[in-house]
């Protein structure tokens, strides 16, 4: 099977062969949330009501930012009603869940659930999709960051994703508010204000050298784990004109106390074939997938696939290819000639890119 089918094609024909408990929702998925809610706040507390040698903070630190990440990957899968169905304990406890990273309910749900899962990997409505070289034809940041060499652009890619989900929640945030009904905007602002408000007022209170260890370390760890999934999500893969979850998403593989940890979030292909089931399920979904159609179920371990995200570039010069602007060299995507154990150049366009760029850019 060569063409390209939309997920309810592929969910059509493994929904029958799953269990129907599969398909309702798994509140006691809470218990664990709650276990990280109690270490965020004694972390906190430890940290703020006592005089320790500050470098005995930063283990806390650290179980903290593991902490932030873990309850933001379950509010992902709280806001997609798989765990509460009501609509207002979904928000309520989805809110809590991404109230670390500081991100709101509404807009989580607009821009995730309504946007990047109904447009996945579409160069023009997927909010996640990376730049084609159109767009960075446009943008003197994306020229800038490319002329730099291609390890320290490696290197600072990977140090990004300490900052990347908190500044991707702002740009959403600013890309989204105005489709919201003006009665609904007050409360996306406030989802946005009062987590910031929490932790400014924390600052006030406890001094700045407590509050990097309270909220600014774990928050870039927090924002490290969760990036390095969402990361490696889609950005080695095709860009597509249908939606096709088994060519345009990637499952990694990491050792089982970090799939219990993270609440099976390295299940990304299942999750994009079914959204509304809880990640509790997804082994079995991924077996029903690899007996079907193992020839174009993409997994790998997330190392390896951060090691791939290192080694090649972000901007795609079309929906299969990924290309290094100056140089005009050129990478496949999964399912496209990329091979993560052994990533290989293309040939050089005749044309360089940068001349191309050039030339879209006077068009």
């Amino acid at each position: 099977m060569k063409e390209l089918q939309s997920f309810g094609w592929y969910a059509a024909r493994i929904a029958p062969h799953l269990p129907k408990q599969a398909f309702k929702p798994v509140p006691e998925r809470l218990w664990g949330g709650l276990v990280h809610l109690v270490i965020v706040i004694a972390g906190i507390l430890m940290i703020s009501l006592t005089d320790l040698n500050v470098w005995l903070y930063l283990p806390i630190a650290v179980i903290l930012g593991s902490s932030f990440a873990s309850l933001g990957l379950l509010g992902h899968e709280i806001l997609h009603g798989t765990v509460v169905r009501k609509a207002w304990l979904r928000d309520l406890t989805g809110g809590i869940a991404f109230f670390p990273l500081s991100t709101g309910p509404r807009l989580w749900r607009k821009w995730h659930n309504m946007t990047h899962h109904i447009h996945t990997q579409d160069e023009e409505k997927d909010p996640d999709a990376w730049p084609t070289i159109e767009e960075f034809a446009k943008s003197p940041l994306l020229k800038g960051i490319y002329k730099l060499p291609t390890s320290l652009r490696g290197f600072l890619g990977m140090a990004f994703l300490a900052i990347t989900f908190t500044f991707h929640s702002l740009r959403m945030f600013k890309r989204f508010i105005l489709e919201f009904k003006p009665q609904k905007r007050v409360s996306v602002w406030l989802q946005l204000l009062l987590p910031w408000a929490t932790w400014i007022g924390l600052l006030v209170l406890i001094g700045p050298l407590k509050w990097l260890f309270a909220f600014i370390i774990p928050l870039l760890i927090g924002n490290f784990i969760v990036m390095a999934y969402i990361a490696t999500n889609h950005r080695l893969n095709p860009m597509t004109p249908v939606n096709d979850p088994l060519a345009n998403s990637l499952t990694v593989t990491v050792p089982k106390w970090v799939n219990l940890l993270h609440f099976n979030f390295s299940y990304h292909t299942e999750h994009h074939l079914f959204p509304g089931m809880s990640s509790k399920y997804y082994p079995l979904v991924k077996a029903e997938l690899k007996k079907r159609w193992p020839e174009r179920y993409h997994e790998m371990p997330l190392t390896k696939a951060l090691a791939a995200l290192y080694k090649t570039p972000r901007i795609y010069s079309n929906q299969t290819e990924l290309v290094d602007p100056f140089p005009g060299t050129k990478f496949g995507t999964l399912g496209h000639g990329l091979d993560p154990v052994n990533i290989q150049q293309k040939v050089k366009a005749e044309k360089t890119i940068e001349n191309k760029s050039s030339d879209s850019a006077s068009r």
